[in-house]
């Protein structure tokens, strides 16, 4: 499993980067469902060119004042710089070249690597011909194009295209189960890494400053042949804490995309956290299957009995104490209810057997296909049951299909698409876990319109 190239925009602020990032990333991306309760900064999107796959990283404008803020982005941006394959340059056509333009560019200069220039907003004749003012940048002539209304972006992708590499096709192995080991840094990962291989795999001290891959580790438990993908990646340096959290959860989007179960790290000291959620929201958006996996909970165990002043929590307290704390994780997550939570102590090697059995079972959830008469029954079932009107119209149900697993996705052909409301969407989904649990996988239900007897044939 090889690494997507990574192509990193740069430029001072107000250019149009996030616009171009958009651009070209919904080239790619197709919205398939809305699901509430997931809010996602889009810094980074997996696109694909005419075979070639590649990470699209957006970042802040770079400003080289002293201020904090401007501090904090100048440090984000290196990082994408740094771990960048291709970088493409964005400087703004209306406004012109600037100071910070030629500074930019001195740095970009300095990192050795493919640069491709790109003016922005260029809506006319007269500002193509304006273009040409960046050849002072001494990068080339500059590819113009306009993000906001598409123009040139094609051609854009053509250029970045040469200097991307083609990417091999992966042969399947339907056996394996490829598991990433995501989550915000210091809470763990390589510790479980560590724990379930028996061995010191992974480096967990707290050495600053050094930038990695993820680490693609063959493994067996049982009979069941795993690929444990670790994201630990960049370690913690004080003055760039906000550039490094910012590119740990582009780690943890890459390895999303290429696992079929995502196990989502969380300490319980602190919680769950923006980052958690959009780490656990991207791992949804992209159908892969799910386990929460709560890290040193000795320690928790630990500080709730000096709380109380005993010793140590008794069985029956502990107990109790993961499910009042598996709801406290449920309640910012709610679009990932289906994600079964397991406690782990990494450094103590507790609770790995159970992880490793939840882990397997989430797989063959995710891979579960129903066989489509017994689909039907059980929906016909659950709507008899609950008949539903709209505005006094009722939603009939004529067929039910299931065309893909990893994640489940079944298709419901009704009388009218357009009654359906989210609520439904949701009756329909737990009718259907209620019968076949997919504990650990999310569900993709869809609605079209019936069509009569060809729609079994779909």
């Amino acid at each position: 499993m090889t690494r997507e190239p990574v192509v990193a925009i740069v430029g001072r602020p107000n250019v149009g980067k996030s616009t171009l990032f958009n651009r070209i990333a919904g080239r790619r991306i197709a919205i398939v469902e809305e699901t509430p309760g997931i809010t996602r900064d889009r810094i980074y999107a997996s696109c694909e060119w005419y075979g070639k796959r590649f990470s699209l990283v957006d970042t802040g404008g770079l400003q080289f004042s002293k201020e904090a803020l401007a501090a904090q982005v100048r440090e984000q941006a290196r990082f994408a710089i740094a771990e960048a394959d291709v970088i493409l340059f964005i400087v703004d056509a209306k406004e012109g070249l600037t100071g910070l333009d030629h500074e930019i560019a001195e740095l970009l200069r300095k990192t050795g690597k493919p640069v491709l220039l790109v003016a922005n907003k260029v809506e006319s004749k007269r500002r193509l011909e304006t273009a040409e003012d960046f050849l002072a940048l001494r990068m080339g002539p500059a590819l113009g194009v306009s993000a906001a209304h598409g123009i040139e972006v094609g051609e854009l992708l053509d250029h970045l295209a040469e200097f991307l590499p083609e990417t091999p096709e992966e042969p399947e192995e339907p056996d394996v189960i490829k598991v990433a080991i995501v989550g915000r840094p210091n809470v763990g990962k390589s510790s479980l890494l560590n724990a379930i291989l028996g061995e010191e795999r992974a480096i967990v001290s707290e050495a600053p400053g050094t930038t990695r891959d993820s680490l693609d580790t063959p493994y067996q438990w049982g009979d069941r042949r795993f690929v444990l993908i670790d994201t630990a990646g960049i370690r913690r340096k004080a003055k760039v804490e906000i550039a490094y959290e910012y590119y740990s959860v582009l780690r943890a989007f890459q390895a999303i995309e290429r696992c079929d179960v995502s196990c989502l790290m969380l300490d319980p000291l602190q919680g769950v956290t923006d980052q958690d959620k959009r780490i656990g929201g991207h791992a949804h958006e992209e159908g892969r299957a799910q386990v929460v996996v709560v890290n040193k909970w000795d320690l928790m165990q630990e500080r709730v009995a000096r709380e109380r002043e005993v010793e140590r929590l008794s069985e029956g307290q502990d107990r109790t104490l993961m499910k009042d704390f598996a709801r406290e994780v449920q309640a910012p997550l709610p679009f990932m209810t289906y994600a079964p939570i397991v406690f782990v102590s990494a450094l103590k090697g507790m609770g790995i057997p159970a992880l490793m059995d939840t882990v397997v079972s989430a797989a063959e959830q995710h891979a579960l296909h129903i066989p489509t008469p017994a689909l039907n029954r059980v929906l016909a079932e659950g709507l008899s049951r609950r008949p539903i009107n709209v505005k006094g119209k009722p939603l009939r149900l004529y067929y039910a299909t299931q065309p893909r697993v990893r994640p489940p996705t079944v298709a419901l052909f009704v009388n009218d698409p357009e009654l359906v409301h989210f609520s439904h969407a949701r009756f329909f989904e737990n009718v259907i876990r209620k019968a076949y649990s997919l504990e650990g996988t999310p569900l993709r239900i869809s609605f079209r319109k019936s069509k009569g007897k060809g729609d079994r044939e779909e």
